[in-house]
């Protein structure tokens, strides 16, 4: 009895430990994000952008566009991407051979006609079924083929890709008129910049008229609510930190801006994982590395992706449960990586933080809560340790929260109404009360099924993006 008694001391102080140095690994990346918006905020105004579509200097983008079964979405989707404010860019439409009317859809909304186009088969893909273009926009391209999943569409669309600077955008997201301009800048101003991340906002609720964002208001769903706040704190609080290290690691899949020689230089995107768009990102920093070059990998609080997000609970477990899943699949791929020296900060500090806070996190946590209960019943019971737990898995989380939505709604001006602002802060007081625990269940889950639901993605369900 007393080895077990002093086995699961150990146990207790071990994971108060690990809990604390998360919270401060959070306080860090809060600090830096803070820091990174405020300035954002304070230095791009609207003059700037005006200044950026009256240079002559810009690099032309080619945005591709993976779809498989995306009838209710992809031509609102198309049309804001075909209305950005940018000098040059093509939009390239792959329909990874869905099962219903996508691709209908697409002809009869952009006037379609099928074409013989000639294009270098550089990085291997399922077989090409047709090329169409457009009657109305001539930027506008749609690659129909059979299916390979996500991944294997995004090389289709490089292969097809004329342009230096490549977009990788969900089908099921629409983009800020400006954001390609946000972004690209990043490469002019730099040239060792090999990627750019932006923020990716909940299009639900949402005020949509022909493709563009004209007002941002609070959905009616808990869930969809509840996302907002995950949204902003992942962005605001995470990406900004890792970003202002040169240590970012993810680059989200529904936006990133890429250099394509750098892409095509270490293979596109591999399609043995459900995590593609961090396993590129990682893959580019890895290769940067290796060669001993100096770039960077940035993320900038704008440019604005707004995606549409599960509105139903099982949805969102499958959504979560895919993204725990791709983690562990890329962090298993680039194992090399990890505590290595030779990565430097990557190798040091990023990979081990994902693999110790991320991935293992929600092992931690679900077995802090089961053991509560356990310990309670053997009679070693700790009250001092189930509230010092409790406030470092959960009252921290709460405060980081709180900071996030004054970020997105004070310093960036989203959600205008006020009443929705105030709904927004009080909802990042009730997170913690069983949402959490659910998707941190879902991961706990998602830890365990890696290789037997290896590179499966699940079905999402679309409401569609209205407007």
């Amino acid at each position: 009895m007393e080895l077990l008694a002093w086995l699961l001391y150990g146990y207790q102080v071990l994971v108060l430990y690990y809990f604390a140095v998360l919270n401060f690994l959070y306080a860090t990346f809060a600090l830096f994000g803070l820091r990174m918006v405020a300035r954002y905020a304070r230095e791009l105004s609207e003059l700037s952008l005006k200044d950026l579509l009256e240079r002559e200097a810009y690099l032309p983008v080619s945005i591709l566009v993976p779809t498989y079964n995306e009838e209710k979405t992809i031509a609102a989707s198309v049309r804001s991407f075909l209305a950005l404010r940018y000098p040059e860019f093509e939009v390239i439409v792959v329909c990874d051979g869905p099962r219903d009317r996508t691709l209908e859809v697409l002809k009869e909304a952009f006037r379609l006609v099928q074409v013989d186009w000639v294009f270098k088969r550089a990085l291997p893909t399922k077989p090409i079924r047709g090329v169409y273009r457009s009657l109305t926009y001539p930027n506008l391209l749609v690659v129909d083929k059979e299916n390979g999943g996500k991944a294997d569409a995004l090389n289709a669309g490089l292969n097809f890709a004329r342009y230096p600077l490549f977009c990788g955008v969900d089908a099921d997201s629409l983009l800020d008129p400006e954001a390609l301009l946000r972004a690209s800048r990043l490469f002019l101003e730099d040239e060792r910049v090999l990627a750019v991340g932006g923020t990716i906002r909940p299009l639900n609720g949402a005020r949509v008229r022909e493709g563009i964002v004209e007002e941002l208001r609070l959905p009616r769903g808990f869930l969809e609510k509840m996302q907002i706040i995950e949204y902003a704190r992942a962005f605001f609080m995470g990406r900004a930190g890792w970003s202002a290290m040169n240590a970012l690691l993810i680059i989200s899949g529904a936006f990133g801006l890429f250099r394509r020689s750098e892409a095509m230089k270490v293979g596109g995107y591999r399609t043995d994982t459900v995590g593609e768009d961090m396993e590129l990102v990682v893959r580019l920093h890895r290769r940067a590395r290796e060669e001993g070059r100096d770039y960077r990998v940035l993320y900038t609080p704008d440019p604005i992706c707004y995606t549409e997000v599960p509105a139903d609970w099982a949805t969102l477990r499958r959504q979560r449960n895919r993204w725990h899943r791709g983690l562990w699949e890329v962090l298993w791929l680039h194992r090399a990586m990890l505590f290595n020296p030779r990565y430097g900060r990557l190798g040091l500090l990023a990979m081990p933080y994902f693999f110790l806070f991320e991935a293992l996190g929600p092992v931690v946590e679900v077995l802090g809560y089961l053991l509560l209960p356990v310990f309670y019943l053997l009679g070693v019971f700790n009250a001092e340790f189930a509230l010092l737990f409790l406030l470092l898995a959960l009252g921290y989380g709460v405060l980081l929260s709180q900071l996030a939505i004054g970020m997105e709604t004070l310093l960036l001006k989203r959600y205008p109404r006020l009443r929705d602002r105030v709904a927004l802060l009080f909802l990042s007081l009730l997170e913690a009360l069983g949402y959490r625990q659910v998707l941190a269940l879902e991961r706990f889950i998602a830890t365990f099924q890696v290789l037997r639901k290896r590179g499966q993605w699940g079905e999402m369900r679309r409401k569609g993006l209205g407007g």
